[in-house]
Parts: structure tokens; C-alpha cells; sequence
């Protein structure tokens, strides 16, 4: 499923939907936080999707437990540090970790710009001790609107240099990209890319204002897309690839059937995809499980999958010359 002998990366996971278990116990302890969870299985039970959830919206409160107990700043450090041996052990080569400020510090009210600071050291000193180089991307959570995304866009921008793109998640159908037009604006004047959630719980004008109106090269899930031809030759023409997550596009009801999903229609279109966790801590997976789904269950061939490792590092958000020095390795 996965080739040795290329670089395996990880374009598509959220840093604070990978929260390990003990770790939120830990947590919950340390602050004195109570949980209704009397063990770790049942707190396992409450925060991992169990087959699949009835929307994305559903999907997303599994990840509310997590940033729950994240009480201080060392909290997040810690997360983030984790998070980047998770990756390490996972068996990646690069990985770029994303996460939403805000998200992570509504439960405690913790300073917006700290949280950013905390997880830019976590990740840091994680791609130190275990070897693996990481990026970050940064989160606006629409589902606050844009007032708020303004205040966490101003908290990442603060930290610009440690961070490669801006991307936006939460509730696609109710905040549509549109709305955010000026915040991502701001965010190409500082030369960040952009990745966007879209496509995935919307239709297929929701990757098109990611991509017209945000300027977007990269669409994370966008299973839309299949349902407009147009679209689809227009990313293929112009370098738009899309992240794709299988279990987590099953899990939130994006894709009804893994074999049905439509990334063997994009790669037979000459869309760049990807695969990607999302959440693994949520999904319960890892990399490993994304590679074997899509040859068993999907039909994905060696060669294609082969194809789809060396797509993340063309389109990884880092200079040619790395990418260059990931693909001269030898594995």
C-alpha cells in the first residue's frame, strides 16, 4: 500500500482533533476537571467517531472533549509536541499539522496569541527531538464568525514567520467562504498560502469561492467537486489539488460509501490529490489506514498510490529546493 521507497506525508491533519486519550485524562486530572467518563475506554468511546456520525457538524463535537482540559499554555504545548511524535511514529516524512487558536482556547479562555505561542514551540521542539520536519497551518473557525476569526487571524498573524498557510473549517454550509474574503486577503498580502475546507458539506459553489474568492490552491475534502465537470477540469488546469480523507469523509457523512468516493474520478479528471487523516485521534486511523482503504476498498492500483506520495510533496507548502531534498532521500 504505501511505497518504502518514497516520502509518506501528511498534508491534512488537525493538531486539535488528534488529542491523545490519556492525555485528555491527564489533563482532566491535573486541572481538576470533571469528566463523565469514569475510565479511559469510555472516554475512548466518547471522543473516537464509532463507525460514523450523522453530519460534520456531529463529527466536529467529538473534538470539543479534547480541547476541553486544555487549560494552560502547557497544555497546548504539550498537545502540540505529542502531535509531532504521533506523526514521527506514524511513519511520515513531513507532515503539516494545522490547528484553530480560538478552538483551542474558548474553554478556558486562555489568550488567543498564547495558545498560537505554545503550539509553535511544541512543534518545535517535537521536530527537534524526533527528526521530522513539520509545518504549521493556521485555522480560522468560522463557525465563530468573523468577527472572532478577525481576532484569531490577528493572533497568527503576530507569529507569521513560524506559520506557511491559512485555511478555514467548522460549519461550511452556514458561514460560506464569501464572508471571509478580506481575512484571507490579508493573508496572501503576508505570502502564506491558502488551504480551504470545502466540498465537504456543501455544494460545489463552495469550492469555487475558496478558490475565486480566498484565492485557494489546495481544497481540503472538496467530494463536491465531483458533481460539476467544469470544477474539476478547472483544478486539473490550474494546479488546485485536493486533500483527500477517506474515513473522515464517510464518518461525517461527506461520502456515503468508501468505494464510492470520487478521488479515483479525480485522479482519471488529473486533479492532484492527496491522502490525508484529518483527525486521526477522532477517526481512530492513521496514514497507514488511509493507503489500505484506498487500494482495498476504493481500488486504488500500486502505481496510483505510489503516485499520490510523491503528489504530497509537490504540493507541500515548502520551498522547491525541500522538496527536492525529501525526494533525493533514500528510504
Amino acid at each position: 500500500m504505501i511505497n518504502p521507497n518514497f516520502p509518506l506525508t501528511d498534508l491534512h491533519r488537525h493538531l486539535d482533533g488528534n488529542i491523545r486519550t490519556s492525555t485528555i485524562w491527564q489533563l482532566a486530572q491535573e486541572f481538576s476537571i470533571p469528566l463523565e467518563q469514569q475510565s479511559l475506554e469510555e472516554l475512548l468511546q466518547a471522543t473516537q467517531v464509532q463507525v460514523k456520525t450523522t453530519d460534520l457538524l456531529a463529527f466536529l463535537q467529538k473534538m470539543e472533549l479534547g480541547v476541553s482540559v486544555l487549560a494552560s499554555e502547557q497544555a497546548c504545548y504539550q498537545v502540540a509536541y505529542e502531535n509531532v511524535e504521533d506523526a514521527k511514529i506514524a511513519g511520515l516524512t513531513y507532515a503539516e499539522l494545522r490547528f484553530s487558536p480560538v478552538f483551542m482556547a474558548k474553554a478556558h479562555n486562555l489568550p488567543i496569541e498564547l495558545v498560537v505561542d505554545a503550539v509553535i514551540a511544541g512543534c518545535k521542539a517535537g521536530s527537534q527531538t524526533y527528526a521530522i520536519p513539520i509545518n504549521l497551518i493556521g485555522i480560522l473557525s468560522r463557525s465563530f464568525g468573523e468577527a472572532t476569526c478577525h481576532q484569531e487571524l490577528q493572533a497568527l498573524l503576530k507569529a507569521k514567520d513560524d506559520i506557511v498557510a491559512l485555511d478555514l473549517a467548522g460549519d461550511e454550509k452556514g458561514f460560506p467562504a464569501i464572508r471571509f474574503k478580506e481575512h484571507f486577503k490579508l493573508a496572501r498580502d503576508v505570502g502564506w498560502n491558502i488551504t480551504v475546507h470545502a466540498g465537504e458539506a456543501d455544494g460545489p459553489q463552495s469550492i469555487w469561492q475558496a478558490i475565486e474568492e480566498l484565492g485557494a490552491t489546495r481544497i481540503g475534502h472538496g467530494v463536491a467537486a465531483r458533481e460539476d465537470h467544469r470544477l474539476m477540469d478547472f483544478m486539473a488546469n490550474n494546479g488546485i489539488s485536493i486533500e483527500c480523507c477517506l474515513t473522515s469523509n464517510f464518518q461525517t457523512g461527506a461520502c456515503t460509501d468508501i468505494a464510492e468516493h470520487p478521488i479515483k474520478k479525480f485522479i482519471e479528471k488529473g486533479i492532484v490529490v492527496t491522502l490525508n487523516t484529518d483527525d486521526p485521534g477522532v477517526s481512530g486511523i492513521e496514514i497507514a489506514d488511509e493507503y489500505k482503504l484506498a487500494r482495498e476498498i476504493v481500488g486504488l492500483s500500486t502505481e496510483q498510490l505510489a503516485q499520490i506520495q510523491l503528489n504530497g510533496v509537490e504540493v507541500a507548502f515548502v520551498e522547491d529546493s525541500f522538496k527536492a531534498g525529501l525526494l533525493e532521500q533514500r528510504y
